[in-house]
């Protein structure tokens, strides 16, 4: 699945409801002939996946969702399949579009009956139309078990719209969820699909708008936008052959108290790869031979004294605060005197985790917390809940650009949230945060704005990352991606990704 593919807005399952209703009342598109676009939409995707399917098992609920499920049930009849269909809930209050597709399943031959949790399942193929995206708490015990015999099948599995008890919003499982090998989603591109567990119980996406056009769509504003690449890059100015190495920036990284001089040196790496034309390090005084000796091209300054550290910022255009800090008395001294500078910051690691004690208020510097270090900045345990109110609740509280990292790394300013699609699970591993906060401060000093800054860097690591993955996610190293950095970031050179 190339994430390029699918739309660039996001939404809620509410903004959803709202342009499903805009569509019927305001535009006159009748229900039944959505739920009929949507069947339609789910048959040719589910032939095209498994041409040699015969046998198609469908699980409907009572609601919308269910309605798509009759659709699809009719038109493989159609098409002379042989579908099997079974029920869970109370058709007598379904909607009436939902009545007319189940009446129009029963026209078609196919006999809908109540699901037996002891009956056994077999087919080719199972279509998951239980729970749409109204679903607002846990799958009651009834849909568990559904869900769980699904989920057990062994059977290759298509998920109508979302699969059933994932939250269209957060992308958690309400209790438990579907775990599809292809979702076909309608209307509006639901962000639960791209974060948290919702790759994993998704699979391959496919999108469908039913026909809506953005006359419907732009009824509801959306906050939430996918980051691309491709139209990211075009942001990056081209470089003058009249050049010199200080147009384009300065970069300063702080950090690497003793035992942990890796850290700054991949930022480092990252930074002068990302096109910075000067990387300084400011480290514990027992490394700055060994980044010289793996680096040459850096500048390493052992500090013991925080006043040693005011001519090496005086002299950057920005600074890059915690890769490797630590928590000893060194890097609370280091992280004080600095915490103050007026100028451009990016802060990751250890200096986030020392602002959470002592917090401060930018909007000139760009924060890149993992979900723990995301925590400590609100003083909770739990903060996955909901990761789109956990960004933007950091942003409001500590200003500037703020990447909560993870599945669907999110990228908040004071009034945008952008996700990224890109990355693999491969870049679970050490020392990718630090590659990523030398890009951003690379790209800082090279005279883009915090927020441009930050999602050019969020999408061309992650990017970098999915390369490297293809010989593998096991083993992936955060140093492995430095290179496709580089090659990302001159595209006239590089493969298009």
């Amino acid at each position: 699945m190339n994430p390029d593919n699918l739309p660039d807005r996001l939404y809620t399952a509410a903004s959803v409801r709202e342009m499903d209703r805009v569509a019927i009342e305001d535009f006159g598109i009748p229900a039944i002939t959505l739920m009929r676009r949507a069947g339609v939409a789910c048959v040719d995707i589910l032939t095209a996946q498994w041409p040699k399917a015969k046998h198609v098992w469908i699980m409907c609920g009572s609601g919308n969702n269910a309605g798509d499920g009759f659709i699809i049930a009719g038109k493989l009849a159609e098409r002379h399949y042989q579908v099997t269909v079974r029920m869970l809930g109370d058709m007598g209050k379904a909607s009436p579009a939902a009545q007319l597709a189940y009446h129009y399943c029963l026209q078609s031959g196919i006999v809908p009956e109540l699901f037996d949790p002891l009956e056994i399942i077999a087919a080719d193929v199972m279509v998951d139309a239980l729970l749409g995206t109204g679903l607002a708490g846990d799958v009651r015990p009834a849909y568990q078990q559904a869900i769980n015999l699904i989920n057990t099948a062994d059977l290759p599995i298509l998920a109508v719209d979302i699969p059933s008890g994932l939250c269209a919003d957060t992308g958690n499982r309400l209790g438990g969820a579907i775990e599809a090998d292809v979702t076909v989603t309608f209307i509006g591109f639901k962000r639960g699909l791209l974060t948290m567990d919702g790759p994993d119980c998704a699979g391959e996406i496919f999108f469908d708008p039913l026909g809506l056009g953005d006359e419907v769509l732009q009824q509801v504003v959306v906050d939430t936008g996918k980051l691309r690449l491709n139209r990211l890059l075009t942001g990056l100015p081209a470089r003058r052959r009249n050049s010199h190495k200080n147009a384009y920036g300065h970069v300063l990284i702080v950090g690497g108290d003793r035992g942990m001089g890796g850290a700054v040196l991949m930022s480092a790496e990252a930074a002068l790869r990302a096109g910075a034309g000067l990387v300084t390090v400011a480290t514990h005084p027992a490394h700055p031979l060994a980044l010289l000796t793996r680096c040459p091209e850096v500048m390493a300054r052992g500090i013991e004294a925080s006043s040693e550290l005011d001519a090496l910022v005086a002299r950057a255009t920005v600074i890059v605060l915690g890769p490797g800090l630590g928590q000893s008395e060194w890097s609370k001294m280091v992280f004080r005197h600095l915490i103050a500078h007026p100028g451009l910051m990016v802060l990751d690691a250890d200096g986030l985790n020392l602002l959470a004690k002592q917090p401060v208020y930018k909007d000139n510097w760009v924060l890149t917390p993992h979900p723990g270090e995301a925590g400590r900045l609100l003083g909770e345990a739990e903060i996955e809940t909901d990761r789109f109110e956990t960004v933007r609740r950091i942003q409001g509280q500590y200003g500037g650009v703020v990447v909560l990292k993870g599945v669907g790394s999110l990228v908040a300013d004071a009034s945008n949230i952008d996700l990224c699609p890109y990355g693999n699970p491969g870049m679970a591993t050490a020392g990718m945060g630090d590659v990523l906060s030398g890009v951003i401060a690379a790209l800082l000093a090279q005279g883009l704005s915090t927020g441009d800054a930050t999602r050019l860097a969020v999408a061309v690591h992650a990017v970098a990352g999915d390369r490297v993955a293809e010989d593998g996610q096991r083993g992936l190293l955060a140093t492995d991606t430095i290179p496709w950095i580089r090659r990302l970031l001159n595209p006239a050179s590089a493969p298009k990704p």
